[in-house]
């Protein structure tokens, strides 16, 4: 059984056929939570780190990159050397993304908990690096904010195509959709994500 902040969310998205179909195939199997890290410098380490390649990929260099950072400090992470970072398969241009996380987090104050979302996307895009994907997973997977659909998803735009039967997914025709899941777009999303992980998909009958 799910627990009770699942029963609203997907009692709205279950007036969708299609959002209905995945509630019944994957309900049980989605968790907001599963990629949770209180340290926020990490948290977004990771997600740059998943940024433009593949799944399992993302998962091997975040094993190793884990391993490397063990029981450091985010002052410690910062002075590891450059060319140790690559080594573990982390791209030139993305251990410098990374390293200007780690810095922003030492210097900044900012309480995340108590900033809209629009606030929050605005604010973390001002490290060189963290582009809108990035901050709006970090609203879903950190802060587990309730209403966020990423427009620049790949994967999300392929899943709705596929499971609504689109061929031509016009930007007109997506705000329609993330019109009628709000205020539950991230629980849409993670269905949708979970449906192309699993390749199961909505037919009409």
């Amino acid at each position: 059984m799910k627990p009770n902040i699942y029963y609203k969310p997907f009692k709205h998205l279950k007036k969708d056929k299609v959002m209905e179909f995945l509630i019944n195939m994957f309900g049980d199997k989605i968790d907001i939570k599963d990629r949770y890290f209180s340290n926020y410098a990490k948290a977004i380490a990771e997600l740059i780190i998943e940024q433009q390649i593949s799944f399992k990929v993302a998962i091997s260099i975040k094993k190793k990159f884990n391993n490397l950072i063990s029981e450091k400090s985010n002052n410690e992470i910062l002075e590891i050397d450059n060319n140790k970072l690559k080594s573990i398969g982390i791209s030139r241009m993305k251990v410098k993304y990374i390293k200007n996380v780690y810095q922003y987090f030492l210097d900044s104050k900012i309480d995340f908990d108590s900033l809209g979302d629009n606030k929050i996307i605005n604010e973390l895009t001002t490290i060189k690096g963290v582009g809108s994907w990035t901050a709006e997973m970090f609203l879903i997977f950190i802060l587990f904010r309730e209403n966020i659909f990423s427009k620049k998803d790949i994967a999300l735009l392929n899943s709705i195509k596929i499971n609504y039967d689109i061929k031509n997914l016009t930007n007109e025709r997506l705000d329609k959709l993330i019109k009628s899941w709000a205020p539950y777009n991230t629980y849409a999303s993670l269905l949708l994500w979970k449906s192309v992980e699993e390749k199961i998909f909505y037919k009409e009958n």
